[in-house]
């Protein structure tokens, strides 16, 4: 005979009389009267006003310069060239003036833009292979399906690394000259490392194992380079066989997509060890230096170079203020709503029509 089972019945399943269990503890209900709401939303309306305001005037403050140079300059024969597929690795340079009105003070970084580039399409952003560029030998010779057709080239050899994403990478060469009033040009000094996220740089990208007698080209031994790339990846930078392959810091900060069609990412930091750039950039007349490669024409896209200074906001950019001071006005319109109801209309609706 098995024990008998307690407490069955219709109120088996009632929870005990306590006050917990049948929440009798006490409890705070706030009441929601005009003298508590319409303070808080013209507060709420006042806070959002003046957050608005603060970071307006610092983006203000931060200063920002566009040089457009897609067809600028001596750059149109280049725009031209790059038009035609069958010409895309024919070497073209061109140069373009601006002028830089204020003193840029303290670090002050250069970005690379475009314009009219979609890297938030869904399939684009799908077209890499994550396991190839960890470093992991499998994945150089078979490349992911997602890769196609940027996956194998016309005689089936696999690409390293494979994928739309990689196939586009911005391969402009920048270099920006200050001409002084009272000497002979400078180059301005750029820090080209360490412009990777940590996280990218260490742990997302990594090349295939090597030691002292196997080089990095041997491990890419039986891939070829994507089809647009003026060279291979282990000869992407020929000043530093450290910043090749993989973790080349360009390919790693290309591989980041953008989120919105007109975007800039960062091509260099100004070097503030040499004079005259010890306090920043300083104003004057300038020269841009391109490579000129990266084909624009067909979606028709343009290309600047950005240099900004950064606060502690950041860079400039409006959306945030802007969007405090719209809350701040929404707030107000219905905050002014709602008094202009509660004087009509009364505590107890007593001046309503019946």
């Amino acid at each position: 005979m098995g024990k008998k089972q307690a407490g069955t019945g219709p109120l088996s399943r009632r929870p005990d009389n306590s006050a917990f269990k049948q929440q009798r503890l006490p409890a705070w209900s706030p009441s929601l009267t005009a003298q508590t709401v319409l303070p808080t939303f013209y507060i709420l309306s006042l806070v959002c006003l003046f957050l608005g305001i603060w970071l307006f005037i610092t983006v203000e403050n931060t200063y920002e310069l566009k040089v457009d140079y897609t067809n600028a300059g001596t750059c149109e024969r280049c725009f031209d060239l790059r038009k035609h597929v069958i010409a895309s690795k024919t070497p073209c340079t061109c140069t373009v003036s601006f002028q830089v009105p204020k003193t840029f003070q303290g670090d002050v970084f250069f970005y690379y833009g475009l314009r009219n580039f979609h890297q938030n399409l869904r399939r684009y952003m799908d077209s890499r292979d994550d396991a190839q560029m960890v470093g992991r030998k499998n994945n150089l010779k078979a490349p992911s399906s997602y890769c196609a057709p940027f996956d194998y080239d016309a005689n089936r050899v696999p690409i390293a690394p494979c994928g739309a994403v990689a196939n586009s990478m911005f391969n402009d060469s920048l270099t920006v000259m200050y001409n002084p009033a009272d000497g002979a040009e400078i180059q301005v000094p750029l820090y080209r490392k360490g412009i990777a996220w940590y996280t990218d740089k260490n742990v997302k990208f990594r090349n295939p194992p090597t030691n002292n007698t196997f080089t990095l080209q041997q491990a890419f031994e039986g891939t070829t380079r994507p089809l647009y790339w003026q060279r291979p990846v282990y000869e992407l930078d020929d000043t530093d066989s450290n910043n090749n392959g993989f973790i080349n810091d360009d390919l790693i900060v290309w591989m980041r997509e953008a989120a919105f069609p007109n975007f800039k990412k960062l091509y260099g930091v100004l070097n503030r060890a040499q004079v005259p750039f010890t306090e920043g950039l300083p104003p004057g007349n300038y020269t841009l230096s391109i490579n000129y490669n990266f084909p624009v024409e067909p979606f028709r896209g343009r290309k600047e170079l950005v240099i900004s200074m950064v606060t502690w906001f950041g860079g400039q950019n409006y959306f945030l203020p802007i969007a405090y001071l719209v809350t701040s006005a929404l707030i107000l319109v219905a905050a002014v709503v709602l008094t202009m109801v509660y004087v009509k209309v009364g505590k107890y609706g007593k001046n309503m029509e019946d």
